[in-house]
């Protein structure tokens, strides 16, 4: 697993009596590669006809940016797709376009491409930074104005942020109170203001926190979408889930050497596995009925662990969890949530699977859809990898 982390994440408010966003998003990794694409793309107006061209836009870009093609070029390619507005004499989209390669710690190089919307910013821890960009000058047939794309190279290092943003960020506020909206300005100080309050935020939390300032500058109804997306170089944060005893006792002590060595969050998740762990390391375990449910036994706790589980039927439903993609707020205070509350705090999931077959689950009144335990684990990993876009990886023991 790599020793850098491309934190990336996006918050968005519809504008108000909208059920659908102008504004859209898209983010995908390329691990091969080590390489992130992220595009913003604002489309004219709001609501359907918004929410069409800004997805048309996003989506060539996001598979131009993913080509050998050179990125400029792409971005000329779209800007030619792209209809002019006949009223307006604008173009019916804008887009920002941000490719990432991240091969090492030292070296986080950054392609940024953008057309008419607010400039990004970028802070190395909470100094604002500034940076070159290329003005590349076109002009379509049918356009109004002179149209200008925005092109720079630049490299990030771990703490560095990425702010990009829509209209509806810099222009909130605009009319209740502030004459001439939020501006850029305004966003950057507010975005060095909290991340001056909290130096290790996350990409969700500042996003959010920029959105919700912009939601309220509005007093939150606001006239136009408001996007925020948040690019944060950092370490990982690490996370060991173990799962099943070992094929043989006399790998019991190797299990207890890895978990020591492990720097991060431990998760285990087993009945036996916990009490191997308790016996090598001379821990105790105590039952945790504070997240009790009907549906899982409860957490135990054991000093060193952060969280201690039982196995198969609370994996299970962890899958189940993260495969629909449900919200940790509405599941009840019990182990499921405890448990996939770290995953999606976590960056880099590894896990050991014991091999050691459990004659518990040999017998047949246990549900079928509990599986077996590498098949679990199959789920978890690809949920993780597919949904939340986490690093995984796993050894057999």
């Amino acid at each position: 697993m790599n020793d850098v982390f491309i934190d990336v994440d996006y918050a968005q408010i519809y504008k108000t009596g909208q059920k659908i966003g102008g504004d859209v998003f898209l983010l995908s990794r390329n691990p091969d590669r080590n390489q992130i694409v992220c595009t913003l793309s604002d489309g004219l107006g709001s609501g359907v006809k918004a929410n069409v061209l800004a997805s048309l836009t996003a989506h060539m870009a996001h598979k131009l940016s993913f080509s050998e093609m050179d990125l400029t070029h792409s971005a000329k390619i779209i800007m030619n797709t792209l209809p002019v507005c006949k009223e307006r004499k604008i173009s019916y989209a804008t887009f920002s376009i941000v490719d990432i390669r991240h091969p090492s710690l030292d070296d986080i190089q950054v392609n940024l491409v953008e057309y008419d919307n607010p400039p990004a910013l970028l802070f190395r821890d909470s100094t604002p930074l500034p940076w070159d960009r290329e003005m590349i000058d076109l002009q379509r047939d049918g356009a109004f104005k002179k149209e200008v794309l925005s092109r720079s190279v630049f490299k990030m290092s771990v703490g560095d942020r990425l702010i990009v943003f829509s209209d509806g960020v810099t222009q909130a506020g605009m009319g209740k109170g502030l004459p001439l909206g939020w501006r850029l300005d305004g966003v950057r100080q507010f975005a060095q203001q909290q991340i001056e309050a909290n130096p290790s935020i996350s990409s969700h939390d500042l996003s959010r926190a920029i959105v919700r300032k912009a939601n309220g500058l509005d007093r939150l109804s606001s006239k136009d979408d408001i996007t925020c997306m948040v690019v944060y170089a950092r370490k990982p944060r690490r996370t060991l889930v173990v799962t099943g005893p070992p094929f043989t006792k006399e790998k019991d002590e190797l299990l207890g050497e890895k978990l020591r060595a492990f720097e991060g969050r431990k998760i285990l998740s087993g009945g036996t596995t916990a009490l191997i762990v308790s016996r090598l390391f001379g821990k105790k375990l105590k039952v945790d009925l504070s997240c009790w449910s009907p549906d899982v036994p409860p957490c135990s706790t054991m000093e060193g662990v952060d969280l201690v589980t039982e196995g198969m039927l609370t994996l299970s439903k962890v899958a189940t969890v993260l495969e629909e993609k449900r919200s940790v707020r509405s599941l009840p205070n019990d182990a499921v949530r405890k448990f996939v509350e770290v995953m999606q705090d976590s960056d880099q999931v590894h896990f050991i699977v014991g091999t050691k077959i459990n004659d518990a689950h040999q017998d047949p009144s246990i549900p079928v859809e509990i599986g077996i335990r590498r098949t679990i684990i199959g789920r978890l990993r690809k949920a993780l990898e597919d949904n939340y876009l986490k690093e995984t990886s796993q050894e057999y023991l």
